[in-house]
């Protein structure tokens, strides 16, 4: 099965948790961002180009949930999933600990990316004194979940040689 059929429901999976069963699960009042994550799982087991692919995907996914201007999410995800994708091309992944602090990082700042740019474009209720608490517990999240989202996008990206596949081409 390549990774063209392979995508698709799982992307639609992780929609369905990400809007009706993390809601459920809230710290702070705060759940995680599941779709964000995807996108930093995409860099981290594909690489930027995969990375950037799949961020740009689960954000306009995102989007259909949101009342941000359309696209906001699939710009700062896009960013977030190339950026990590540089990143781990460039780092040795010898301890276990680097996929999980890079997910909180990359978490946070895609969250804050979000806002910033969101800001720039009208969209100033984004700014909020919770901001702090937000980036904290999404990163918490991120760093708790990232590795049976990596698996899963790891193998979502396998193509038939076992070999990392394209995901949108």
């Amino acid at each position: 099965m390549s990774p063209g059929v392979r995508i698709p429901p799982l992307l639609l999976l992780l929609v369905v948790l990400h809007t009706a069963v993390l809601p459920q699960f809230r710290l702070f009042g705060v759940t995680a961002d599941l779709l964000l994550l995807v996108a930093v799982a995409g860099g981290l087991a594909g690489g930027p180009e995969q990375g950037a692919s799949l961020g740009f995907g689960c954000g306009l996914l995102a989007d259909c949930f949101l009342q941000t201007p359309f696209g906001l999410s699939a710009l700062a995800f896009c960013l977030v999933g190339w950026f990590v994708g540089v990143f781990q091309t460039r780092v040795l992944h010898a301890v276990w600990w680097i996929p999980v602090l890079t997910a909180a990082f990359a978490t946070a700042a895609g969250t804050m990316l979000f806002v910033v740019v969101g800001a720039v474009v009208g969209q100033d209720h984004l700014i909020s004194s919770r901001l702090p608490v937000i980036l904290a517990v999404t990163a918490l999240w991120s760093a708790i979940l990232v590795t049976p989202v990596v698996r899963l996008v790891r193998w979502a990206l396998m193509d038939e040689g076992g070999r990392r596949g394209l995901v949108l081409r």
